[in-house]
């Protein structure tokens, strides 16, 4: 499928959403998972590994410097991984899913709402920033989005993610964005956020 290196686990609970998990620099398809499952046991989950490689560390699209990111690449990258996404549906089964995404991975996921929209359902962007400085017009039709930024994170600026969240929320995007008393690094914090989010989602939907 698209060459993408992936794990795949299928769900063992009927009504938890299938989710999309991408690792940030230098992760892979195992980094996530532990995540996956504890923000929603019983979820299905696709985790793909980014194809472009910086200094032999994975990453989901190119980087000129840090937070200084190839466009042109983004929107590429974008769209191939919403081509797996597509082909992985067919393959296992699975409705679009929930995108859950850390720093790189959570670019991704951000620019994928924007170029893409039907490829997810919604996401969590954990650290995620601003990834095309002219992005498409989009209609996300009240997708719902949960951004958690660091307050003390050296790598987003806090000024980017509230752009993002108001970005997305231009896009009609269902957007909940909190800011976190922490850096770039995850945090049990992120963990229950994201958890309790899920399970309001997935209260609606069902």
């Amino acid at each position: 499928m698209t060459d993408f290196i992936h794990c795949f686990e299928p769900a063992t609970s009927a009504g938890s959403p299938p989710l999309l998990l991408l690792h940030g620099t230098g992760g892979d398809e195992n980094d996530l998972l532990g995540l996956g499952q504890m923000v929603s046991p019983g979820s299905a989950l696709l985790s793909p590994r980014g194809r472009v490689l910086e200094h032999g560390m994975p990453r989901f699209f190119r980087r000129l410097a840090e937070g200084v990111f190839d466009e042109d690449d983004v929107r590429r990258r974008a769209l191939e991984l919403g081509d797996f996404i597509a082909e992985a549906r067919k393959q296992y089964g699975i409705a679009a899913p929930i995108a859950v995404g850390f720093s790189n991975g959570a670019n991704i996921a951000a620019a994928l709402l924007l170029l893409k929209p039907d490829a997810l359902a919604g996401a969590i962007l954990l650290r995620a920033m601003v990834p095309l400085s002219d992005p498409p017009k989009a209609a996300l039709g009240a997708k719902p989005v949960l951004l958690l930024s660091g307050q003390a994170d050296p790598i987003v600026p806090a000024s980017n993610s509230a752009r993002l969240a108001a970005l997305l929320s231009a896009a009609d995007a269902s957007v909940v964005h909190k800011v976190l008393p922490t850096g770039h690094q995850l945090s049990q914090a992120d963990v229950t956020l994201a958890r309790d989010w899920i399970g309001n989602v997935a209260a609606e939907v069902a």
